[in-house]
């Protein structure tokens, strides 16, 4: 059997395919006379794209790839492909996203660059990505495999139809499969439904369904046993499959391959574009999640059960392919880091001393020991869904921590030279002007701290309570309307293939939003010269400030009551507590007169009559900051991150 893994724009490209190096591993171990091939078409977009326009550059590709997935541009440009049309809704495109400029915030095309320019680029993508499509399909046709399997995530929907439209066309025997977290739920039963040319969607996890599919396309038929799969029965009628409600078992995760991927990277002209990086994943599921899902996550639609890792079976894996492919920065995709790793895998890379650089997704409230620990064990950057600064907004995201802890995190991990990926989120049912204009207020005292890489209004997913439960606030909700502008679908089938959802916006306005996003632009653009940090001798502690807000530079707080209130204003406090135990330790003390004047210094953030102090430890970030800052003119503005929206 001849098999053929496929990855298509717009897949990231600076990193493989975890999704299809685990099908490849899985694939050659129950079948080991299959030829199994991998094509990542991503990057063969990347060198069809620079040798006609020489211009397109990674901060071009990175828009269609992630910036505009909440708005689905880069799935639009593919809908030309799709439907052989080079002019497939070009007026109704340009009517919601053309040059003119957007009152939302939120709906942001630039990211960067000029709307206008954006707009032609894509326009030119739309016209000839055909061409593209065409010479990918017709170089898998060639290889006459029996089955091609698609894996789909966010914006790499579209070109995946155009390509196995065109597949069909050309070898009407070779059987398409898609898979993936486009094809979760219902999404998968509409694609397969609406689209004749898809033969089989796998829902669920694919190590669950993949092999037996192959084996009744390879043996015996027996496709209604397949679990998540959507299959055709005699009669040519879709038929769905229950997923299956035994979560894969951590200990039947295999080790992915990736050799087709950095084989091709080397000769591909992204690698002119950055360094590649390698992606595992030590468990799935959300701890947190199982308890307290919060309101806005639409991940996890196969199971949100948390599976993880033995943590020698992880290290290993880990170290085999930092080995393989002599690749020592490592994105782990976990939703969550499984905390019993702190007492065990974690310790276990530190002192095996091996020089990888990690990235993982944690929760924010951990300690500042807690995120030595992780610092120790490798990781340089973390992702820890912070969200937003006001308790009162993150309670509405059933997240489980305050502002304060939040600013904690961004304050220790800037402490332990961590770098923070994080985004501030808004429009949740409930919140008020007032919730972010004390929060915006006190941007100035955290321009020492990683600032937000991008700041987006709540979109609703499928599989969100916010989706899920309409009584949290979106009552009525409707496909985003991208989906109309790329599909050629009535209503319902639109809805059913969604998975961001248009609804009347909650929360505050675009008067507060702008304001929020001018707060964060400022704060990204003064990062780099800012610095407030503190070293402490026998004398007292010494506090040291860059931050443009605060015409100060250096403060010494040299007394027993001053030391005692800084070390306790480490976690977050309320004035009584803090006026209550310097009562016990020094008497009568004037706690209030010390505080106010720490709070014109910029030494406290306060929220939800809590406060903690904002200085870092002496680390020499200093440094590091001008290393990194002083290439970036004011107006550079960092791309957003992938958030949990």
């Amino acid at each position: 059997m001849h098999i053929v893994l496929a990855n298509v724009p717009w897949s990231p490209i600076g990193f493989p395919s975890l999704a299809l190096g685990l099908l490849k591993s899985l694939t050659l171990k129950e079948f080991p006379d299959a030829q199994v091939d991998v094509v990542y078409g991503n990057l063969d977009f990347v060198d069809w794209i620079t040798s006609r326009r020489p211009d397109f550059s990674y901060e071009d590709y990175r828009y269609y790839d992630l910036e505009s997935c909440y708005i689905g541009t880069g799935d639009w440009v593919f809908s030309s492909a799709l439907y052989h049309d080079p002019k497939w809704k070009v007026p109704e495109f340009l009517e919601k996203f053309g040059p003119q400029a957007t009152s939302d915030p939120g709906q942001d095309l630039a990211h960067g660059t000029t709307v206008e320019s954006r707009t032609q680029t894509t326009l030119w993508l739309h016209e000839h990505v055909e061409e593209f499509t065409g010479e990918l399909a017709e170089r898998i046709a060639a290889g006459e495999p029996d089955v091609v399997g698609f894996t789909t995530t966010f914006q790499t929907l579209t070109a995946s139809l155009a390509v196995a439209r065109r597949l069909k066309e050309l070898s009407p025997r070779t059987v398409t499969v898609f898979g993936g977290a486009n094809c979760e739920g219902p999404m998968g039963e509409a694609l397969h439904r609406n689209f004749g040319f898809i033969d089989y969607v796998v829902r669920g996890e694919g190590e669950l369904a993949w092999p037996g599919l192959l084996r009744s396309l390879r043996e015996e038929p027996a496709f209604e046993a397949v679990p998540g799969l959507c299959w055709r029965d005699e009669s040519g009628t879709s038929v769905f499959n229950a997923v299956s409600t035994k979560p894969l078992p951590p200990a039947a995760m295999v080790l992915p391959h990736y050799d087709e991927y950095f084989e091709q990277f080397s000769k591909s002209h992204a690698r002119f574009w950055l360094e590649p990086r390698l992606v595992i994943e030590s468990s799935r599921g959300c701890w947190w999640g199982e308890k307290h899902h919060c309101t806005f996550c639409g991940l996890n639609g196969a199971s949100m059960m948390f599976r993880s890792k033995r943590p020698d079976q992880f290290i290993d894996d880990l170290v085999t392919l930092a080995k393989r492919h002599r690749i020592l920065d490592v994105m782990i995709v976990d939703n969550i880091l499984d905390m019993a790793y702190l007492d065990s895998l974690l310790p276990h890379l530190a002192e095996a001393g091996i020089d990888l650089r990690l990235m993982y997704e944690i929760k924010a409230n951990l300690r500042y020991e807690q995120l030595e620990i992780i610092s120790k064990g490798g990781v340089v950057c973390i992702q820890p869904g912070v969200e937003s600064l006001s308790s009162k907004v993150l309670k509405l995201m059933d997240k489980g921590v305050s502002g304060c802890l939040n600013v904690r995190m961004l304050r220790d991990a800037e402490s332990l030279g961590l770098t923070v990926i994080w985004a501030y989120l808004y429009g949740f049912p409930g919140e008020t002007d007032e919730d972010y204009a004390k929060i915006i207020e006190q941007f100035p005292k955290l321009h020492h701290l990683g600032p937000a890489g991008g700041d987006d209004r709540l979109a609703v997913q499928r599989f969100a309570p916010y989706f899920e439960n309409p009584s949290l606030g979106f009552q009525e909700r409707w496909a985003a309307s991208q989906y109309a502008l790329t599909y050629d679908l009535p209503e319902k089938e639109l809805f059913d293939i969604a998975y961001i959802f248009d609804a009347t916006h909650q929360g505050i306005g675009n008067d507060m939003a702008w304001k929020l996003r001018a707060g964060l632009d400022e704060w990204r653009n003064q990062h780099w010269r800012s610095q407030l940090s503190y070293f402490e001798t026998d004398e007292g502690i010494t506090i040291t400030n860059t931050r443009p807000g605060f015409d100060w530079d250096v403060v010494q707080l040299t007394t027993d009551v001053e030391r005692a209130l800084f070390h306790l204003l480490d976690q977050p406090r309320t004035l009584q507590y803090l006026e209550r135990e310097c009562s016990k330790r020094f008497g009568q003390t004037d706690v209030s007169a010390v505080i106010d004047r720490w709070m014109e210094l910029g030494l406290i953030f306060t929220d939800d009559g809590r406060m903690i102090h904002v200085v870092t430890r002496d680390r020499n970030q200093r440094f590091m900051q001008i290393q990194v800052g002083q290439g970036l003119s004011a107006s550079d503005r960092p791309s957003p991150t992938p958030v949990a929206v």
